[in-house]
C-alpha cells in the first residue's frame, strides 16, 4: 500500500473549533473565523495553542478555525465573506493583489518560506541536482522554479509532476521531492531511510511563511480585532514551544491523523531551523515583518518576470500590526 502525504496528513477537512467560553461573552466578543492553508499541523499550532489556552479570549476575540485543504481556494473564501483570516504566503498574495483582489498580510508566523528539497545522502548541495528528476507541485512552477533554474542550471526537463506519494521517492535514489522540513523527510524517516534537506531560505529565497491574510476592508473597519489577532497569535507560537500539549489536542481533535511522534517531530524542526527567530525576528521579535523583506520578495519575482515591475508592492501588505510587538521566546 502507498505512503502518500496526503493520506498521512489529511482528516475530515471543514471541521471549526468552538467552544471554551460562557454563551454571554461569546456574543460580546467580536466572533473571527481564521481558515488555514492546510490541514491541521504542528506548523499552525501557535493558533491553535492561543484557542486552547484561553489567549485570544483575553485579547477579546471569539476564534473559530476552519482547516483547509486540498481543493480549498482560501482567497476565494476570504473575499467571498466565508473566512476573516487566511493563512497564505508571500508569492500567492502578491500575484492576487496585482490581479486586483484586495486583500492584505497584516502579519507572518515565520521568519522564512519552509519550501525546499529532499534527497537521497549521496546529495550534498542543490546544485549537484543538476540533471537529476525532481518532483514538484504545478504552483512551483511560477514560484521558485525560475530561481532554481537561473541559479543553478536546472533544467525543465527534470521536472517531475508531485504525486504526493513517497513510494516513488523512497524506490528510486536517483529522485528528488519539493517539501518542507518538518514533514516530508519524517514521512521516509519513519520507514528508516535517512535524508538530506535543503531549505531554499538558506540559499536566498527570500518569502516569509505562514502568512497572515484579511481583506483591506476588514483591517481597516477592524484595526483593533486584527491588532488582537495578531499579538495573541505571535503569543499563541511562543507558548506553543514551550509547552504545545493544549494545542496539540485541538489539532488532533481537527486532524486524528496527526500522531504525537509527528507533531513532536515537526516542533522540533521547527526550533533547530529557527523559524520563529531568524534574522529580523531575533532583533524585533516573533511574527516581525520589514518592508525590505517584501521589497527582496517583489525584487524576486520581477527578476524572474513574474510580476509586473511597476506593482507597488506596499499595497499588498501592513506592517501596521506587527511593528513594536516585540515578543520573545
Amino acid at each position: 500500500m502507498g505512503l502518500t502525504r496526503r493520506q498521512f496528513a489529511s482528516g475530515a477537512a471543514g471541521s471549526v473549533l468552538g467552544g471554551g467560553l460562557p454563551r454571554c461573552a461569546r456574543a460580546a466578543a467580536p466572533k473571527i473565523t481564521l481558515l488555514t492553508d492546510w490541514f491541521a499541523q504542528a506548523e499552525h499550532g501557535g493558533f491553535y495553542q492561543a484557542k486552547a489556552t484561553g489567549l485570544y479570549e483575553k485579547a477579546g476575540l471569539d476564534v473559530s478555525i476552519t482547516m483547509g485543504g486540498t481543493q480549498v481556494n482560501t482567497l476565494q473564501l476570504l473575499t467571498g465573506g466565508f473566512a476573516d483570516i487566511i493563512l497564505g504566503y508571500d508569492i500567492q498574495i502578491l500575484k492576487a493583489v496585482e490581479k486586483g483582489l484586495p486583500v492584505l498580510t497584516v502579519g507572518t508566523a515565520f521568519q522564512f518560506d519552509f519550501q525546499g528539497v529532499m534527497t537521497h545522502t549521496d546529495i550534498n548541495s542543490l546544485g549537484e541536482l543538476k540533471g537529476h528528476k525532481i518532483q514538484i507541485a504545478s504552483v512551483s512552477h511560477t514560484t521558485f522554479w525560475p530561481w532554481l533554474k537561473q541559479k543553478y542550471g536546472f533544467t525543465d526537463d527534470m521536472i517531475a509532476m508531485d504525486s504526493f506519494n513517497m513510494e516513488p521517492f523512497l524506490h528510486d535514489p536517483t529522485l528528488a521531492v519539493q517539501g518542507i522540513p518538518s514533514s516530508e523527510p519524517y514521512l521516509v524517516g519513519r520507514l528508516g531511510m535517512p535524508t538530506h534537506f535543503f531549505l531554499f531560505a538558506d540559499e536566498g529565497y527570500p518569502p516569509y511563511g505562514g502568512n497572515i491574510v484579511t481583506t483591506k476592508r476588514f483591517a481597516a473597519d477592524h484595526p483593533d480585532w486584527v491588532a488582537a489577532f495578531v499579538r495573541a497569535s505571535m503569543l499563541g507560537y511562543i507558548d506553543y514551544f514551550r509547552n504545545p500539549a493544549p494545542g496539540n489536542a485541538l489539532i488532533q481533535r481537527d486532524n486524528p491523523r496527526m500522531s504525537d511522534d509527528r507533531i513532536a517531530f515537526a516542533i522540533a524542526k521547527m526550533k533547530e531551523i529557527h523559524a520563529l527567530d531568524r534574522g529580523d525576528g531575533a532583533k524585533l521579535g516573533v511574527g516581525t515583518m520589514t518592508a525590505a523583506r517584501w521589497q527582496a520578495t517583489k525584487d524576486f519575482l520581477v527578476k524572474y518576470q513574474l510580476i509586473n515591475p511597476a506593482f507597488d508592492v506596499k499595497t499588498a501588505y501592513t506592517t501596521r500590526f506587527t511593528d513594536g510587538l516585540h515578543i520573545f521566546g
